[in-house]
Formats: C-alpha cells, sequence, structure tokens
C-alpha cells in the first residue's frame, strides 16, 4: 500500500469500443490522487463522450507527475512499442 501511495501514475483515456487509445492526460502521484483525477474526468465528461465508449484508467508509470501529456503520451508509446518488439 504505500509503495502505491508514493508512486506515480499515468491517467490515460482510451475507447472500451475500439481499444484506441485518447493518451495520456496526467500524470499523478499515489493512486489516491489517481483516483480522484479519474472520478475527476468521469464527472467532467460529456454524456456524448461516454455514450462513444470513452473511459480512463491508471497505470503505474517511472514518469514525475507534472509533465506534459503529449510528452508522456510519447514516451509511453515509445516503451510500449519497444516491449512489443522484443523477441
Amino acid at each position: 500500500m504505500d509503495r502505491e501511495s508514493k508512486a506515480s501514475f499515468a491517467i490515460i483515456r482510451f475507447n472500451s469500443r475500439s481499444y484506441e487509445s485518447g493518451g495520456v492526460m496526467e500524470i499523478v502521484r499515489g493512486r489516491q490522487s489517481a483516483n480522484l483525477a479519474i472520478q475527476r474526468l468521469h464527472e467532467s465528461q460529456s454524456k456524448e463522450d461516454w455514450a462513444l465508449g470513452w473511459r480512463y484508467f491508471a497505470e503505474m508509470t517511472d514518469l514525475k507527475p507534472g509533465t506534459d501529456p503529449a510528452k508522456a503520451t510519447r514516451l509511453r508509446q515509445g516503451s510500449m512499442d519497444a516491449r512489443e518488439s522484443e523477441p
């Protein structure tokens, strides 16, 4: 539990219907902050956006809280591509 309170989490937007990634929305410190960020994003989300299948989830990351979302998205995608290309 203590590890999750100190870890960084990327809040990721994705489409639950098409599995399309919407990228990193923000980087926060701690599981509780991640859960609050997801709740805030869901509450501000339009009904149309929800109906189209857009959702949010948190994943642990080594990126620092406050990292620019566009930069975080590029770094995350690069990391995922590298993992997929490994034998």
